[in-house]
């Protein structure tokens, strides 16, 4: 089985709107071109598909994506707006992975930069680990460990640890994706159980310099995308860039 995360494509009603460093939607079709030639299974986006938050970015993401050759899935980021990203494509919180499963964690805040799960949506997450022993992927927006900047740690999950309380009973969760960081990143975090993966994964947008105090692209990296192979109990993930 392989997965391909893609995040953070940052689209405007516009199509030939710019970001700070490039052309969202184009670059967007090139990383999209990229993961076609990867022959995943499924394809997973992870939030902030939208910039200006219009029904026209999203179908532009819908275009695009549906170009893939496989089945894909996203979900909401701090800069969207979930109920014009369902009018397109639902959102699904449970996805099939064969011998795996992806669920899907809603971390936005409306009107808020950082993440933040809530006594509601943990208790949902829990219901739902419970109802399935098999190896499993979480994917969430906002990343549940700190990454080394000052500015987006500020605006990460701010109820991490109440997550890692809650999945300290799940051993079968093997692995967190996550978007929002605009850059690649793996840590790690110690439970009972064993350790839980956490990875980042490229923007197919702009992308955030690593380990800055203060907001900052790094304007020599190129847009990516991470892969995951999945073969029994074990994953093999690494990150690729994309040439503009």
């Amino acid at each position: 089985m392989r997965l391909v995360q893609i995040t953070d494509c940052h689209l405007h009603a516009d199509p030939d709107a710019r970001s700070r460093a490039g052309f969202p939607l184009r670059q967007l079709e090139s990383v999209v071109a990229a993961v076609r030639d990867e022959h995943p299974d499924v394809v997973i986006v992870s939030g902030d598909i939208s910039q200006d938050e219009t029904a026209a970015s999203y179908q532009h993401a819908h275009r695009v994506l549906s170009a893939l050759e496989c089945p894909w899935f996203w979900l909401g980021g701090n800069h969207d707006q979930q109920e014009l990203m369902k009018d397109v494509k639902p959102i699904r919180d449970d996805i099939d992975l064969a011998g795996w499963r992806l669920v899907v964690a809603d971390t936005s805040v409306k009107g808020y930069a950082h993440g933040e799960l809530g006594e509601e949506r943990i208790g949902a997450l829990i219901e739902r680990l419970e109802q399935d022993e098999r190896p499993t992927l979480l994917v969430m927006h906002h990343p549940p460990l700190t990454v080394g900047s000052a500015w987006l740690d500020e605006i990460g999950l701010r109820d991490r640890d109440a997550l890692w309380q809650a999945l300290a009973s799940f051993p079968q969760v093997k692995a967190i994706l996550c978007g929002h960081i605009h850059q690649a990143f793996a840590g790690r975090q110690k439970l009972e159980h064993g350790e839980v993966m956490v990875y980042g994964c490229p923007s197919t947008t702009d992308q955030f310099l690593a380990g800055s105090d203060d907001f900052a692209i790094d304007e020599a990296s190129r847009p990516g995308y991470r892969v995951f192979n999945l073969s029994g109990e074990a994953w093999l993930t690494w990150v690729e860039r994309v040439d503009l």
